[in-house]
């Protein structure tokens, strides 16, 4: 099976050699050598054929393919849910990364929009974690990136998640704030923590960034934790940022004393994550988290702030023939109000709150 690629050249990757180029891209790829796992006739620089190893230079396009290339599975089924000329909403599915990783480079949402709907300057404005559901909003070119990521606060004016959390808060509704920032004793060094908003730093301490939810709760239930018993209360909380700072929602929710459920960081105090990092995790460690992702899911965007006047959107046949079914509404005007459907919750949260 043949895997195809188009990448570009930054200006720090200038007067490498195609060879190096490859392995940087692909630091986990095992090949006896590139010359033996690139298809014959397939890599070209600029659209032109190419032959051997020649240097690159800032701006190259290159394309290939390679042979029997693989990565870890991911779930590809993501949805198009809005849009016009220059922006485009879609629905990222949990366990799906936004962009390149480590070891997922072919199968990423940004890959996939961009293949999908023949858009291969697509980029996201924002991002969402690995395992959080929900809306991700993206620019369709070059262009528009440079006009709509400086505005993208104004733009994207309201973001409402959704969390399964551990527990029955004492409050319906609740706005809270705090700084946020991680701690050098912390033995997962990309937990973060809360700290008051008002604060003094201690030495070598940082304070972190303010950041600021709405949370209301939605319902309260009982569900089984093991053994069969129903003997646990959780939670649904809408949680409506007005800051988006790095896991903002789970660090807060977690301070508050209600854990989203699934998440491997945040609940049992990162016991999971901490055992997977020594590879001990164990099948009870498993059982514990109840799901295989954290039930965090961001089901509602308001865009503001889009032209009045009514543009239609160009779309090439091939495209729409490609684009996943989902809500597509080309009609622009100030406000445009997205909401996940009940069908694209992940199966997790749909079988855990039924």
């Amino acid at each position: 099976m043949q895997t195809s690629f188009l990448m570009h050249v930054t200006p720090k990757q200038q007067a490498m050699t195609l060879y190096d180029f490859l392995d940087l891209q692909f630091p986990f790829f095992v090949k006896k050598s590139w010359s033996q796992v690139l298809v014959a006739d397939t890599v070209t620089l600029q659209g032109l054929p190419v032959i051997g190893n020649p240097l690159l230079k800032a701006g190259d396009v290159v394309a290939f393919s390679l042979h029997q290339y693989s990565e870890p599975t991911v779930n590809t089924q993501w949805r198009l849910y809005w849009q016009n000329e220059a922006l485009l909403v879609v629905h990222k599915p949990a366990n799906l990364p936004v962009q390149r990783t480590t070891r997922n480079i072919y199968n990423t949402l940004t890959a996939l929009v961009r293949r999908d709907l023949h858009l291969p300057e697509a980029q996201p404005l924002h991002r969402l974690d690995l395992e959080t559901a929900g809306l991700v909003l993206f620019a369709k070119n070059k262009l528009s990136t440079r006009v709509w990521q400086p505005q993208l606060k104004s733009l994207l004016q309201k973001k409402i998640y959704q969390a399964v959390v551990w527990g029955k808060p004492v409050w319906r509704k609740y706005t809270f704030t705090c700084r946020l920032a991680t701690q050098a004793h912390s033995p997962i060094r990309c937990k973060m923590y809360c700290t008051p908003e008002h604060s003094a730093a201690q030495p070598g301490q940082k304070l972190g960034k303010l950041s600021t939810t709405h949370f209301t709760v939605l319902k309260s239930f009982t569900a089984a934790t093991g053994n069969g018993r129903y003997d646990q209360v959780f939670s649904v909380v809408a949680c409506e940022l007005q800051t988006g700072r790095k896991h903002q929602i789970r660090a807060q929710l977690t301070h508050l004393g209600h854990p989203i459920v699934g998440d491997k960081i945040y609940a049992h105090d990162g016991s999971y994550y901490l055992k997977r990092l020594r590879d001990a995790a164990t099948e009870a460690d498993e059982q514990m988290l109840l799901t295989d992702h954290h039930l965090l899911v961001a089901c509602s965007a308001q865009l503001q702030g889009l032209p009045e006047r009514r543009q239609e959107v160009k779309a090439h046949q091939k495209q729409k023939a490609h684009a996943p079914q989902g809500i597509i509404d080309n009609q622009e005007g100030s406000v445009q109000q997205l909401i996940l459907k009940d069908e694209d919750y992940p199966i997790a949260w749909q079988r855990f709150i039924g």
